[in-house]
């Protein structure tokens, strides 16, 4: 493992309570090409990383993981890509094979100094950086298993104690120039780019990652209705042991009880939420981006795919809200719980964490949202 920070070196970040930003990079390969080939197999792997050892580990620490191969696709380097290299509190990179995209942007965000951690295949590792410390991993799940704990170290301690910085950022501290600014459009910037996506490409790209999202808010749903099912199954339990005269030794093993019974689906939720605020970051732009374009188009020239796509950010927007509020909703009677029980803690911990995600990715929803009444 490896990591390089803009902070001096081995200190700690400064404020360790907010939600940190991590940009995810590696082979990204091909989700529609032949099954069995060597491009739907890159896919493959690096979903099963994200999923079993990225996902996990960064969820632990609050911080919010974007893939990259949900921004572009095999080959592509676009402005938006780079600004996360650039940008994000950490980067992991996943150095398996050395792929070309994957060094190139290695290379960017060494000099910012900023948090990277590298991830690599044991007997994958490129020749010239297999000499930087990184978290090396087999993909038996043992080894995965492994790799997510090690992670959640690396992250964990980064944190709280600060990173080291490597040469590049050593040496080039002094030499900076600032950084593109955010207020430059993804448009402008790949204007001259015949190889950056297109309107029509980002928006075949935008309806996958909105049927992700509707699929991560189902799981979000889900577990809700697991946590609120695991509760209304201990009432009876919960009213015999709440009687007056019932003594505190009767009544910790059903508040233990009902607690390992929410333990695992609050986890389930602080992770699904996790995933849902990736995505919104991995949306934003081109969301902002169709909102550009459904803005230039004279209102008597809509059509219903206009119209739709409006429509869908309004009540997107809504959907949200109620389930920011189903979680709300769980906050105060668990903090009374983990008042009155250790056993709670744990759960409370995790659904405390969800509703601070979730309330992030509301964010950029509303915004969505108020953008879409506007044009509408």
């Amino acid at each position: 493992m490896s990591v390089t920070t803009s902070i001096a070196s081995a200190s700690p970040l400064d404020d360790p309570a907010r939600s940190w930003t991590c940009f995810v990079i590696g082979p990204i390969g091909d989700r529609l090409a032949e099954a069995g080939s060597k491009e739907r197999k890159a896919y493959e792997n690096a979903v099963r990383i994200f999923e079993k050892v990225i996902l996990p580990a960064c969820t632990r620490s609050g911080i919010v993981p974007v893939r990259a191969d949900r921004i572009a696709h095999a080959g592509e380097l676009t402005e938006q890509i780079c600004r996360h290299v650039l940008e994000s509190d950490f980067v992991i990179a996943d150095v398996s094979g050395g792929n070309a995209n994957v060094m190139y942007e290695l290379g960017l965000r060494h000099v910012t100094g900023k948090p990277t951690i590298h991830i690599g295949e044991h007997g994958q590792l490129p020749f010239d950086i297999s000499l930087i410390r990184m978290i090396r991993f087999d993909r038996s799940s043992s080894g995965l298993i492994d790799a997510r704990e090690e992670l959640e170290n690396a992250l964990e301690s980064g944190i709280r104690d600060g990173f080291d910085l490597l040469t590049p950022a050593r040496i080039l501290r002094g030499l900076r120039t600032p950084w593109p600014t955010a207020d430059t459009t993804d448009d402008e910037a790949t204007a001259g780019d015949p190889d950056s996506p297109g309107l029509f490409e980002r928006f075949a790209a935008l309806e996958d990652q909105m049927g992700a999202m509707n699929e991560t808010m189902e799981a979000i749903t889900a577990t809700l209705e697991a946590v609120a099912s695991a509760v209304e199954a201990a009432g009876a339990d919960m009213e015999h042991a709440s009687r007056p005269g019932t003594p505190f030794s009767a009544r910790l093993p059903v508040m233990a009880k009902l607690a390992a019974s929410i333990t695992e689906p609050a986890s389930d939720l602080k992770e699904h939420t996790t995933r849902f605020a990736g995505q919104m970051a991995e949306m934003d732009a081109t969301v902002h981006a169709a909102f550009d374009f459904y803005a230039s188009v004279p209102e008597k020239d809509r059509g219903t795919e206009e119209k739709a796509f409006l429509t869908q950010m309004i009540s997107t927007s809504q959907d949200t809200q109620e389930l920011a509020e189903a979680i709300e909703s769980f906050k105060a009677p668990l903090k009374l719980m983990t008042g009155a029980s250790r056993h709670f803690r744990g759960p409370g911990r995790d659904i405390s964490a969800a509703l601070k995600q979730f309330s992030g990715a509301m964010a950029r929803i509303e915004q969505w949202e108020s953008r879409a009444r506007s044009i509408a």
